[in-house]
């Protein structure tokens, strides 16, 4: 039955055309760059950040996604770059990615800063038929493909993205153009690189001296897709320690009540390193043959924590 699901999984994302492509992160407040390219370099210190994703546990060929990414102020004028290498699997199929993004940021109001950003990107788009099992035997139908097939994708994107000490809020489209992604060698285009558009936002409230809550949400619009959306809210103490709920729409048409509720949990073990680990419950169908995904971040910033040219807490963002 899992390997039947992971069948009918891969063949819908692998000739849909209208439909959400882009990998999901509930560390998505830790992964701006990967979103807009408008915030490479909104931290006032050089940072690293690692992501790895298990989706979906217990099923075979389930979702992976791990990624590197760094961003840095490049001058002292608000010229940012930054870059991201990763990597995500579903099945017999991978993607390895590797962008490049430039910003230049300028003071906008109180304590503000706009940045405006492009970035370049390529994808290696692969398959390797031979993991798939097929109903028949190969050798009786030439219509089944066999071995690897790849393909280079190029593609560039555009953002915006405004911060101050109390709030952020970005729009985006990190891949603009619609490239096919067929791999085999047809006339007719069946699947293509859809356009994603993303708006981010979050807000910073103290509620005691060591104590701050950190509402934040991630909308994904897809045209001819369901809408899509990731909400968070952390609670921050003592600028060391985070905990949050958050909850992805999606899922079911049938249950209707979203694809994932999560649990956040972080620390800031030293003044350079961030470590945080996330849960998602599946609330789907799924639910029913996966144990919930599972996810972990490192943030590393060069010369320790930002304080306070970026954005709402100097540890956590």
């Amino acid at each position: 039955m899992r390997r039947l699901i992971y069948i009918s999984l891969f063949c819908s994302l692998a000739v849909s055309a209208f439909s959400q492509q882009d990998e999901q992160f509930t560390h998505f407040m830790y992964h701006k760059l990967g979103y807009n390219p408008a915030y490479a370099g909104a931290q006032e210190t050089p940072t690293f950040y690692v992501l790895a994703r298990q989706q979906w546990m217990g099923i075979e060929g389930a979702p992976q996604s791990q990624l590197v990414s760094f961003n840095t102020p490049l001058t002292s004028k608000g010229v940012g770059i930054g870059g991201i290498v990763s990597r995500h699997t579903i099945g017999a199929t991978s993607r390895l990615t590797a962008e490049a993004a430039y910003t230049y940021r300028f003071n906008l109001g109180v304590g503000g800063r706009l940045g405006i950003g492009v970035s370049t990107s390529v994808r290696l788009l692969r398959t390797d038929f031979d993991q798939l099992e097929s109903t028949q035997p190969r050798t009786e139908d030439s219509a089944i493909p066999t071995g690897i097939q790849s393909k280079y994708v190029p593609n560039f994107g555009a953002g915006i993205y405004y911060s101050n000490q109390i709030f952020y809020v970005g729009f985006s489209s990190p891949r603009l153009l619609e490239n096919n992604i067929d791999l085999a060698d047809e006339s007719a285009i069946i699947s293509t690189e859809i356009r994603h558009m993303y708006l981010m936002a979050g807000i910073l409230v103290n509620v005691g001296e060591k104590i701050q809550i950190q509402p934040q949400m991630l909308l994904k619009y897809v045209k001819g897709a369901p809408f899509d959306g990731d909400m968070n809210v952390n609670f921050i103490f003592d600028d060391r320690i985070y905990g949050g709920l958050s909850y992805r729409l999606g899922g079911s048409k049938e249950t209707g009540i979203g694809e994932a509720g999560s649990l956040l949990f972080g620390v800031q073990i030293t003044e350079s390193l961030l470590f945080g680990l996330s849960y998602d419950y599946t609330l789907s169908e799924l639910r029913s043959y996966s144990s919930g995904s599972m996810e972990g971040m490192i943030r590393y910033t060069i010369g320790g924590r930002s304080r306070g040219t970026e954005i709402l807490s100097p540890r956590f963002f």
